[in-house]
């Protein structure tokens, strides 16, 4: 069940922000459970996926991003590496060719709804398994289409320009998706986007920024999604809510001002900006919980519908499953997703 925010965290809000909030929701801790580029369809490849669960033997289309060559990168000698990290993580690095990987739900399941995901990783690396393919499954589950997006990350090696580049790919993502809408059975105004860690700061910045599309060439084509999903984000990029190494990776160790405020997302939300559904821990140490709570309370601000569930323990990079609760958040995504009509068929 939910329930309001008791006063301990609303002092959290309050000396995070500055200011009130409005009514949130937080989970009681309980037992532990033991240049973009024209929407053109490039020739998928159908792949095992190295990196599945034993689960999931089927194998899944892989899309390249791009149909011709790869806007913002130049020759390098940078090559894509994975590193299966045990216990079903793996994490994917300097990435070259970007692309999805297509999960789709039974034909008799599907409501027509997609999600592009989004991997964190500090924007250094992705966490491709259990903040990507495992949760395209769940969403499978769901009814719903899931892209899980290998996205490139920021190196100067193989890019004029690092800051752009990873939101640029998940422009390309959402322009690539909603041109596919008919062949894979997708409403193109339901297509979402979900992001953990800095995944959350890119897919925060994707429903933030659509209005500027980046890159040489970006078109007409709409670019916003229609909701987006932040697990444990990356939000803001001010010296007393980052998290050092993705603002790092991202702009440099010597962002201008400028810069910061850019990706700083909750100082880019207006009315415009798509429902939010968020997740944090409030002992997260890593990327501290006033990111979502910055977000949050900017959302209020600006009248865009959002739920916001915190938990007391967790820390970052949990995944699906926060070992100190047998609460499941992905049960409240589901809700979530069905009280906004994104589950109807």
């Amino acid at each position: 069940m939910l329930r309001s925010l008791p006063t301990f965290a609303a002092g959290l809000l309050a000396a995070s922000l500055g200011a009130t909030a409005p009514a949130l929701a937080q989970k009681p801790a309980r037992t532990p459970a033991t240049r973009s580029a024209p929407a053109t369809a490039p020739a998928p490849t159908t792949v095992p996926n190295p990196n599945s669960q034993p689960l999931d033997p089927t194998p899944h289309p892989v899309l390249p991003l791009y149909a011709g060559s790869v806007p913002n990168s130049k020759p390098s000698q940078v090559k894509e590496s994975t590193v299966n990290e045990g216990s079903g993580r793996f994490t994917v690095s300097n990435v070259v060719q970007p692309t999805l990987t297509v999960y789709l739900p039974a034909p008799n399941a599907a409501t027509g709804t997609a999600v592009i995901i989004c991997p964190g990783g500090g924007y250094s690396v992705l966490a491709i398994g259990h903040e990507g393919y495992d949760v395209a499954q769940r969403l499978n589950e769901m009814g719903v289409a899931a892209f899980v997006l290998k996205y490139r990350l920021p190196n100067t090696r193989s890019q004029p320009d690092p800051s752009i580049t990873p939101l640029l790919d998940v422009q390309q993502a959402l322009r690539l998706v909603r041109s596919q809408a008919a062949k894979y059975n997708i409403n193109p105004e339901r297509i979402g986007v979900m992001g953990f860690s800095a995944g959350g700061h890119l897919a925060a910045t994707a429903a933030t920024h659509f209005a500027r599309p980046v890159g040489s060439n970006p078109g007409t084509e709409s670019v916003r999604p229609a909701f987006s999903m932040l697990i444990y984000p990356v939000i803001s990029f001010s010296d007393s809510l980052m998290h050092k190494g993705s603002r790092d990776q991202l702009l440099g160790p010597n962002a201008s001002a400028a810069q910061v405020k850019e990706y700083s997302n909750e100082l880019q939300v207006t009315a415009q900006t798509p429902p939010t559904f968020l997740v944090h821990a409030e002992d997260d140490t890593v990327v501290p919980v006033g990111n979502s709570l910055a977000y949050y309370q900017a959302l209020a601000r600006h009248k865009v519908p959002a739920e916001m569930h915190l938990y007391p323990k967790g820390g970052h990079g949990f995944g699906m499953n926060n070992s100190t609760t047998q609460d499941q958040w992905m049960e409240h995504l589901r809700e979530w997703l069905a009280a906004n009509g994104w589950l109807s068929k």
